[in-house]
């Protein structure tokens, strides 16, 4: 029996989170105690992230306490941070092991290899191979969230943004095989879980991995994608499927009516914008003009009853100016967004963007970040006051203490979240009156 303990910290995004929760139970099944990152700990194992210059800073402060926890211990960084990292800085850093992101299924081989033959002063650096051109299996039978399972479909990225490190730190878009996605949410639904949050770097790349040049990058394989949550809406036990970030070129009529056509899909879209300004979008090498984006809101909001309609908008890109902020600002109010996830611009080395001319100051970003909040608090009451008298039925995630009083938490299908009186269980679906707004984070219900 291996009696070594092993303490995760996960950084990024909701990729990372699924790939944390596989590598946790390949190792629990070989063994070894998972414990908290603040206690002792035999290894420590990082799953990093190095979207921008301040994730790589953050993990890199991360693998430092785990160090100064127990000089002791092994410390393994795994993914991002490792694949986009040079080598020999790899090996400055005081870290034991470093495993890149197509090897996380092969965490506890490579792990155990390392410990058997270990010194004291070694650094084994086990990344990803740039000819990789397959998905690296991943399997959970239980997921961190206890409402909702993430299903990853996909790993990597063929978009190539002006801005963004991460083709170069996933590789190339690859999709994981249709029965191993299959068999999982079917183990997850025994399991008990209702909604599935379909996920990956990049899932309307989807289908489409016989795709590499750059200059192909705006090639997809829908039907693929659609064949797929077709299968998932037909599995018994299975009440919701959460779509994770579109691809907003995806978004055609025929796409989205056949997405219609599956009484399981949650009318809850989120297409990432980036910018509302065309020349801007042009910069981030995008693809796609402001026009083709609202396009595609149009033809959602034609085959769904008031989605929503989530994006991501960067403020202080390289080169923006008050013309093409005003420009953003002014399409984000023609959408309507229900919810702006806003981010300041931050320089990534190793992008086209880094090297750009005209990089705005701190101050520029965040006065345009906080003009861009106005008119997202503004919208998203106006898509939650919509709710206000319509019974809708939440999945519960959580029990909360609000002014004192207990409420169970959950969201409707669009995504609104509602807090109902009383305890209920996690993952039961109850059907609610919604009153009205208690906060911008909650709406409050009454169980009907």
């Amino acid at each position: 029996m291996n009696n070594k303990k092993v303490a995760f910290h996960n950084l990024g995004c909701k990729v990372n989170s699924y790939e944390l929760d596989a590598m946790t139970e390949l190792l629990v099944n070989k063994g070894y105690e998972m414990v908290s990152f603040d206690d002792m700990a035999d290894i420590y194992i990082v799953n990093t992230c190095s979207v921008t210059n301040i994730a790589d800073r953050k993990s890199r402060q991360m693998l430092s306490r785990a160090r100064h926890k127990n000089p002791d211990a092994v410390i393994v960084a795994v993914g991002c941070y490792v694949d986009t990292c040079d080598e020999d800085k790899l090996k400055t850093e005081g870290i034991d092991l470093c495993i890149g992101n197509n090897r996380k299924g092969r965490i506890v081989s490579i792990l155990e290899e390392y410990l058997a033959g270990r010194t004291d002063k070694n650094c084994d650096v086990v990344k990803a191979d740039d000819k990789d051109t397959l998905y690296e299996t991943l399997h959970i039978s239980e997921s961190a969230e206890h409402s909702r399972a993430f299903i990853k479909i996909q790993d990597g990225c063929n978009q190539f943004c002006s801005y963004c490190i991460i083709p170069y730190a996933r590789g190339r878009a690859r999709s994981r095989k249709f029965e191993d996605i299959i068999d999982e949410i079917k183990g997850l639904v025994i399991r008990g879980y209702r909604e599935f949050v379909i996920n990956g770097i990049h899932i309307s790349s989807y289908g489409a991995d016989f795709i590499y040049e750059k200059s192909k990058a705006d090639q997809f394989n829908p039907d693929a994608l659609l064949d797929l949550l077709d299968r998932i809406n037909n599995i018994e036990g299975v009440y919701r499927i959460r779509l994770g970030s579109l691809e907003p070129r995806i978004v055609t009529d025929d796409f989205i009516k056949r997405l219609s056509c599956m009484d399981k899909i949650c009318g809850h879209f989120h297409l990432s914008l980036q910018s509302g300004c065309d020349r801007t979008l042009e910069r981030m090498n995008r693809h796609y003009n402001a026009d083709q984006y609202a396009g595609g809101v149009e033809i959602i909001r034609k085959y769904f009853e008031h989605p929503a309609i989530t994006t991501d908008i960067i403020v202080g890109f390289p080169g923006e100016t008050e013309e093409d902020f005003a420009e953003c600002k002014a399409f984000a109010e023609r959408i309507g967004f229900s919810k702006i996830h806003i981010f300041k611009y931050s320089r990534r080395k190793g992008t086209v963007a880094d090297k750009m001319p005209d990089q705005l100051t701190d101050k520029e970003k965040s006065v345009r970040s906080d003009e861009l909040t106005v008119i997202d608090d503004k919208y998203m009451n106006e898509f939650r006051e919509w709710y206000v008298g319509r019974d809708e039925e939440i999945l519960i995630e959580e029990e909360k203490e609000i002014d004192g009083e207990i409420y169970s938490v959950g969201h409707t299908k669009e995504y609104v979240r509602v807090a109902v009186p009383g305890s209920y269980r996690a993952n039961e679906l109850v059907g609610v009156r919604i009153l009205g707004i208690l906060n911008q984070e909650y709406m409050i219900g009454k169980k009907v």
